[in-house]
């Protein structure tokens, strides 16, 4: 099974996979690192990734993007509308308070809102075809800002495509554990803080993580969920589209396609300009049939980017002061992200930190890797060394409440920002009947601007006085490992009042008046009674909902692969057509019927024109059923020109082995003088019957027409040749027998041996029996 980290990139996902020689960062079906995050609709089937990106253009109003930036949120939010809007080329609507897409599908105008699950969906395709194994444990990076709604949202879509997620992981921590792990020279007791600054496609991240040996700890992050290399894009596309209306009076805005292209050309301006003082910007047929073109100088896209570069240093300073730092005691600065390739950000935070900056990671890779790493770490199907990782929530979470008669509040903030998670919590309350908790965001206005602060509903069942008090109802909340908060169980603990004798030792001053009596003391204590139900609801899916979901994406999934297959059949039928008619007036000229070859033509062309009449839109079956009437004539042909090709090979390779072979047995060389003649002639007669048989096949083949069958194929003359080699090689290859050792006889009148006499011992062990000596002589040549 394999062990798999993604990094949900906004412009490009990157997937690792844990192997025993270490990570390794896979590739797509194109042989690229990176595969862009985009799914496309058309009119037979969804294009996911690569296939999703050669539909940008063309069909932009069917293509979704910004993936990350878009799931778990709702049509009518602030940043959606007012953000994301601007960057989402296919149309968003409301659909029962969720942001849906609706495109054209198969003919059809449709809403989606499940698009996340689809995309992971070919992320789970590209490993498993990478790997060879199946695919289900996978750790996934996401933003540290998404909200509980997010993370619940990436967890159903990981369900609907089947894969089973082990942890949702913050980018800027599994960058953090890709960093420490590989170590080895992390302090035991001091700590070594490091800040990691990572400026990605859309989002700016700065987290100061603290490492001693196998453990890291986060102490604090801050963002800007708004600055990355799109916003520069951004801001080129505004600086151009504005040149360019009045330099060749076109309106690049008002052209969805126009736009597109113009993005994409800005974005490499930019990646230009971060090696180069200057660079061009070319783009033939932007609209209109106009093709553009201008200039740049990297002074004047600093100046341009002015306002965007004033906001880098901010996130820096928040967190070292939530971490409770100073600039002095970060021991390293560690940039990933793409766009801390950009010189004037890379800038600012030398100037901000006042040190040489560190990139010793991978910049577009060290969040998949580091996610990889965890999966392996969490996995029981991999053996790595362990590594603690103390994450930290972003946003406070209280818990509200209806109050009782007997208590004021109704509301505790019970996670803090920077909370370590995974953390649980005991909540104590007093009730004579069920109750509800709801979960809110301690400080709505520091979360994504539009998102709701609920968080969720956990109503505590079955709650029911206890000898006739309110019932002592213990509730656990905790926040798991993804981040997100759950209400695990919830019980009712009873008071239980014992009486305890008091020892006497202890008792200083004794009744005297009773000194019989037993002195005691009462002595409460909890005792768990029964556990309650406790009925959650939350932003995520029900688990019928997501069964709907599940089935329709392996409907899609196998409607896609049914359309791939029918078009590899119309194209293996298409290029069988013009290959072999291409060859019948060429090399297969001379292996058709000259009677057979017009109305063989004839087919092909027939078929031809069927092929882009009516059967231009057909099933696989028609187009396999098509092919194999054709085959049924071109076939024997290709297989007699084939066999004209391979025939004298094979013949020579047989007629080498026949000559190499009785060179063998007829040789006088020592290495085979062991072997008995009758054996060797054996093989002489088996050369003999081999050369006879090509021979006689050769010359039958000699007398027959090039469009009739061979008279010997390639494969019948290699068969003969395999007969040959394995009947002579165990005979060559026999060992020869090991010599007779025969000791010398001992004379009649040997004196005693001394014991201590190494030559007389000698002797003696060499001794032979007379009948021995006589057994020994008849297999010795005697002159």
């Amino acid at each position: 099974m394999s062990v798999v980290g993604i990094d949900l990139g906004n412009l490009q996902t990157i997937i690792a996979v844990a192997r025993n020689r270490g990570i390794d960062v896979i590739c797509n079906e194109v042989s690229n690192r990176f595969t862009p995050s985009l799914v496309s609709f058309g009119p037979k089937q969804r294009y996911l990734g690569e296939t999703a990106k050669t539909q940008e253009i063309s069909n932009f109003k069917n293509t979704i993007s910004s993936l990350k930036r878009i799931i778990g949120r709702t049509f009518a939010d602030k940043e959606i509308q007012e953000i994301e809007k601007q960057y989402l080329t296919a149309p968003i609507v409301d659909l029962n308070g969720q942001l849906a897409v609706k495109i054209n599908y198969q003919g059809q105008e449709t809403t989606f809102t499940q698009v996340f699950a689809m995309y992971l969906t070919k992320m789970k395709e590209i490993t498993a075809a990478e790997t060879k194994l199946p695919v289900s444990d996978c750790v996934i990076a996401i933003p540290a800002w998404y909200t509980d709604a997010q993370r619940r949202a990436v967890l159903d879509s990981a369900e609907i495509a089947g894969l089973n997620v082990l942890r949702l992981i913050n980018d800027s921590t599994a960058t953090a554990l890709g960093y420490g792990i590989t170590k080895t020279d992390l302090p035991e007791d001091k700590s070594r803080n490091v800040c990691f600054v990572d400026v990605g496609h859309s989002t700016y991240t700065v987290s100061i993580v603290s490492f001693i040996k196998g453990q890291l700890t986060v102490l604090s992050r801050a963002f800007d969920r708004h600055f990355g290399g799109r916003d520069f894009d951004r801001m080129l596309v505004d600086h151009f589209a504005a040149q360019f209306k009045t330099k060749y009076g076109i309106d690049v805005k008002s052209n969805g396609k126009a736009i597109i292209r113009l993005m994409s050309g800005c974005e490499k301006l930019k990646k230009v300009l971060s090696a180069n003082a200057e660079a061009p910007l070319n783009i033939e047929s932007i609209m209109e049939d106009r093709d553009v073109s201008s200039m740049m100088k990297r002074v004047e896209f600093e100046e341009l980017a002015k306002d965007l570069l004033s906001r880098v240093e901010a996130p820096l300073q928040q967190a070292l002061d939530e971490a409770g730092l100073t600039k002095d005691q970060i021991d390293a600065v560690e940039l990933v992200g793409g766009s801390t390739r950009i010189p004037a950000v890379k800038e600012r935070f030398q100037t901000f930190f006042g040190k040489e900056l560190s990139s010793t990671l991978n910049l577009d890779e060290a969040v998949a890797r580091g996610a990889a790493l965890q999966c392996a770490i969490l996995s029981p199907a991999f053996k790595v060394r362990e590594f603690m990782v103390k994450d930290i929530t972003n946003y406070p979470i209280k818990i509200t409440w209806q109050p009782t008669p007997e208590e004021d509040e109704t509301e505790l903030v019970v996670f803090n920002k920077n909370n370590t998670i995974p953390s649980t919590k005991i909540l104590t309350f007093y009730r004579s009947g069920p109750f509800d908790l709801e979960a809110y965001y301690a400080d709505p206005e520091h979360i994504p601007a539009g998102i709701n602060p609920w968080v969720g509903r956990f109503s505590i069942k079955n709650v029911e006085p206890v000898d006739g008090e309110p019932a002592c109802v213990k509730v656990k909340a905790k926040i798991n490992i993804h981040g997100v908060l759950t209400v695990e169980s919830a019980h009712v603990v009873e008071v239980v009042v014992n009486e305890e004798p008091i020892e006497e030792n202890a008792n200083a001053e004794a009744d005297t008046e009773n000194p019989d009596t037993p002195k005691t003391r009462k002595v409460k204590k909890l005792v768990k009674k029964n556990d309650l139900p406790v009925v959650s609801a939350t932003s995520s899916l029900d688990q019928s909902i997501l069964k709907e979901w599940r089935e329709k994406e392996l409907e899609m999934i196998a409607s896609d692969k049914l359309v791939v297959d029918t078009e590899m059949a119309k194209n293996t039928l298409e290029e069988y057509i013009y290959d072999t008619r291409s060859k019948l007036n060429g090399v297969y000229q001379d292996y058709i019927n000259p009677a057979d070859k017009e109305k063989f033509i004839q087919d092909l062309n027939d078929a031809e024109n069927w092929l882009y009449d009516e059967g231009d839109e057909t099933t696989k079956s028609v187009y396999n059923s098509k092919l194999a009437e054709l085959q049924i004539v071109g076939d024997p042909i290709i297989h007699r020109y084939r066999e004209a090709e391979a025939r004298p090979t094979a013949a020579s390779e047989l007629r080498e082995t026949i000559n190499n072979l009785l060179a063998q047995a007829t040789s006088t060389e020592e290495k085979y003088a062991h072997i008995p003649e009758e054996e060797k002639n054996k093989i002489v007669e088996k050369c003999s019957k081999a050369q006879t048989w090509i021979e006689n096949k050769e010359e039958r083949q000699s007398l027959s027409k090039k469009y009739e069958n061979p008279a010997v194929t390639s494969n019948d003359i290699r068969k003969q040749r395999d007969e040959l080699v394995y009947f002579a090689t165990p005979i060559l290859n026999k060992p020869k027998p090991k010599p007779v050792v025969v000791d010398p006889p001992t004379p009649e009148a040997a004196p005693e041996a001394a014991p201590s006499s190494p030559k007389n011992k000698a002797t003696a062990e060499a001794e032979t029996t007379p009948e021995a000596m006589e057994d020994a002589s008849k297999d010795m040549d005697i002159d």
